[in-house]
């Protein structure tokens, strides 16, 4: 692969695994995945329980590190880095949403923007600026003073959104992040998620819904630990899928 064609991409996984020990027994979570995802390019995740989905995904947002293997973030081996330069590249390169939301409780919408820049070394000068600006384009504004528990299940995921997107990340990731959410509500999120990827934005999405999947242009099935099936609903960049 040239190096222009790393940079293009975001994510590379080349032989990875992910090997768990459970008492005696060896488990093997991701058994030699190899993938790239490009720059701009809207991903989902689908897979049962057990079928590596959770792990590939903590290794994608640099919260577990391959047994063997290598992962590039943003053209940045991982492997090659300590604890603290592991946190920096994931505080500064990715932006997570979760299904449950994780808000402070004790802070306003907001202070809850905010956070992802409160670990940054530097943070940015327009910080509280491009945050009141996110609360805004996420129908916000008026809530800018509120805490969570003031806030309905789509407000409080509005602001997690807003919060994953104040650092200007590489890669947005989203796990289940429509799952407690009513229908409608659900639709209006994705909506949204279609608006960042029109922008340029790329996104991982974890589901175990068909209907939230086939939004994506890729759709990843996992199944014991390996990728079982890849789905290229539209091209966004060409990319050759790497299998061992």
């Amino acid at each position: 692969m040239s190096s222009q064609e790393h940079i293009q991409n975001v994510v590379e996984l080349m032989n990875v695994r992910r090997t768990y020990r459970m008492g005696e027994e060896l488990v093997q979570a991701l058994d030699g995945v190899s993938f790239a995802i490009g720059r701009g390019e809207y991903w989902s995740v689908m897979g049962a329980s057990g079928s590596g989905k959770s792990t590939l995904l903590n290794v994608i947002g640099c919260l577990d590190r391959p047994t063997e293997g290598d992962y590039l973030l943003a053209g940045t081996k991982t492997s090659s880095l300590d604890d603290d330069e592991l946190s920096d590249l994931r505080s500064q390169k990715l932006g997570f949403i979760f299904q449950s939301y994780n808000l402070i409780p004790q802070l306003d919408v907001l202070e809850n923007i905010l956070v992802p820049l409160y670990y940054q070394d530097e943070p940015p000068a327009d910080g509280e600026e491009r945050a009141r600006a996110l609360a805004e384009r996420m129908g916000l504004g008026d809530r800018i003073g509120h805490r969570p528990t003031e806030l309905s299940g789509g407000q409080q995921q509005r602001v997690a959104i807003a919060r994953s997107l104040v650092n200007n990340p590489e890669l947005i990731m989203a796990d289940e992040a429509t799952g407690n959410l009513d229908s409608q509500t659900a639709n209006e999120i994705l909506d949204l998620f279609d608006e960042l990827s029109a922008e340029g934005k790329t996104i991982v999405f974890v589901t175990h819904e068909a209907h939230v999947a086939e939004r994506a242009s890729h759709i990843l099935r996992m199944k014991d630990g390996q990728i079982e099936e890849l789905i290229v609903q539209r091209e966004i960049v060409q990319r050759e899928i790497v299998r061992s």
